[in-house]
């Protein structure tokens, strides 16, 4: 199934844009197809098969974590956005 994954600032220099498409049929499908293209892209956003901490990702604005994680399935036509959190300022 096709997928549109949109991307934050800090993964597009890896993708080469703000958004891709991918196949698969859950958001950790989605991941190992972005990986199997661009090498390094699943380290970024998870570890040893578990989202990282500091990472969202969101299927059609619903989080994931609140679905079934990475297992959460997808249909042609939907959006993942990946959206690493940010920290700092004054």
């Amino acid at each position: 199934m096709a997928v549109e994954v949109r991307v934050t600032a800090t993964l597009q220099r890896m993708v080469g844009g703000r958004s891709v498409t991918a196949e698969g049929s859950t958001v950790g499908e989605i991941l190992d197809s972005l990986d199997s293209r661009y090498q390094g892209f699943k380290e970024q956003v998870a570890d040893n098969g578990q989202l990282r901490r500091f990472v969202n990702i969101f299927l059609n604005d619903e989080d994931i974590r609140f679905l079934k994680d990475l297992s959460t399935p997808v249909k042609d036509g939907d959006v993942v956005s990946i959206l690493p959190a940010m920290s700092g300022g004054c």
